[in-house]
């Protein structure tokens, strides 16, 4: 059996913010919620989470995620007190604990299931990741014997000159066998230059204490403030770049390009400069996006373009031409064959195939069919102050330039709205509709207003 137990009752002081520090956002994912997902794949019998800081609000924000047990640390009096709060919760429990902590979310799945399996074949007491780091000043040297059993663990301040040239150090990452660990929890003292309860220190009192170590030292970068949070986008935002580059995905300025690990991609695809996606977007074929193009929880099918535009919570057909300058917001659906063409902004509606709203135009609650023109500056007035109402527009209808539709609108097949016009009743299947005043001109108009 095994039980994973986050480390997440930090105030985080130096990130210098409102939120939480496990709370903060990376790649479109919390720090802790990025924890939590590299002990997946285990499939641990118990998901423990040790809060403290604002533990209400990480709470509150974490209780979508289901199968978490909140155990709460207050005060905050160092690791080892934070593990001690699970001597009550898992009485009786008889397995494996593995420890990791709220602020280190590089760690890949497959590190923590080295960890775990080099643990169990081990028979050993506790097992810790080690990283080598290029400076470890700073961090704890841990010394180990040929057989990979840790002999000691020495803090920096206290290494010898001949000791600080060895750089193996403790990345804060354990397994732990949970009733040998259980055995030693109460015996932790506070002296020290703190005065907390450091979990390290149970390293020592335990019979059998082995190591792994991990391939990259990346992976262990934990987060204090916000010059770290920024140096761990970069790796990450790196991984998420290279591993669908080598699934056939072209970025023509990677370093310029953001993207979250709930994006799908398709083969063929060209991202250009500047462009971003965010949430859990999925992108077909052959698509083209960018540059300078923020897509969010986007559906593209394949060959779209998207140019200088805005992509939200939208779904689009194949074959289709966005922007520049275009803002696809929420629930908008757009058929294949379509094009949505400068400074148009399209919220709520379906477009039909082979539609066109080429030109500086806003499409809100409406439904058009198949073949339709929309002429510059048209706009359907969904809202009357109070509610919105919805516009249709049937097959191979058309519009003039600047007219106003004012919902609720039905107009027909094959109809025809002249430029100008503001249409505030249905028009029949095939018909011209015309909603202006009549042109007078005043003659001489210009020596009377002087």
């Amino acid at each position: 059996m095994l039980a994973v137990a986050v480390l997440a009752a930090g105030k985080g002081t130096r990130m210098k913010s409102a939120l939480p520090k496990v709370l903060q956002p990376l790649a479109g994912a919390t720090l802790v919620e990025r924890v939590l997902a590299s002990a997946r794949n285990l499939q641990p019998e118990r998901r423990l989470l040790i809060v403290g800081h604002q533990a209400e609000r990480v709470e509150q924000t974490l209780s979508a995620l289901g199968g978490l047990e909140f155990v709460l640390q207050q005060p905050q009096n160092g690791t080892g007190h934070a593990v001690q709060q699970l001597l009550p919760v898992l009485q009786g429990f008889a397995g494996e604990l593995l420890v990791l902590n709220g602020d280190v979310p590089l760690l890949r799945p497959e590190t923590i299931e080295a960890l775990v399996h080099g643990h169990r074949s081990s028979g050993a007491d506790v097992t810790l990741l080690t990283a080598r780091l290029a400076d470890p000043t700073g961090y704890g040297r841990v010394f180990v014997d040929q057989q990979g059993q840790v002999t000691a663990i020495v803090e920096h301040r206290d290494c010898s000159d001949e000791q600080r040239r060895n750089d193996l150090t403790n990345a804060g990452i354990y397994c732990f066998n949970w009733t040998a660990l259980a055995s030693v929890l109460p015996k932790l003292s506070t002296d020290n230059d703190q005065g907390e309860l450091y979990l390290t220190d149970t390293v020592a009192m335990l019979p059998k204490a082995m190591h792994v170590e991990v391939g990259d030292s990346d992976e262990v970068n934990g987060i204090n403030n916000r010059n770290q949070l920024a140096q761990c986008e970069t790796l990450l935002q790196e991984r998420l770049r290279d591993h669908w580059m080598a699934e056939g995905v072209t970025f023509v300025d990677p370093a310029s390009c953001t993207l979250s690990e709930g994006c799908q991609f398709g083969r063929d695809v060209v991202i250009e400069p500047q462009t971003h996606l965010r949430g859990a977007c999925s992108i077909g074929d052959n698509c083209r996006l960018g540059p300078g193009s923020l897509l969010e929880d986007a559906i593209l099918g394949s060959d779209v373009t998207v140019l200088h535009s805005v992509v939200r919570e939208a779904k689009v057909g194949n074959g289709v031409a966005i922007g520049p300058f275009a803002h696809l917001r929420p629930a908008a659906e757009i058929g294949d064959d379509c094009r949505i063409g400068n400074f148009v902004e399209v919220k709520k509606s379906q477009i039909g195939q082979g539609s066109k709203v080429n030109h500086l135009s806003y499409i809100g609650d409406a439904e058009l069919g198949s073949d339709v023109n929309i002429g510059a500056g048209t706009i359907t007035a969904n809202y009357d102050g109070v509610r919105k109402h919805r516009t249709v527009i049937g097959n191979s209808s058309k519009t003039g330039a600047n007219c106003v539709l004012v919902a609720p609108v039905s107009l027909g097949s094959q109809v025809t709205i002249a430029a100008g016009s503001t249409i505030t009743k249905d028009v029949t299947d095939g018909a011209l509709a015309i909603g202006r005043s009549r042109q007078a001109n005043k003659p001489g108009w210009a020596d009377r207003t002087g």
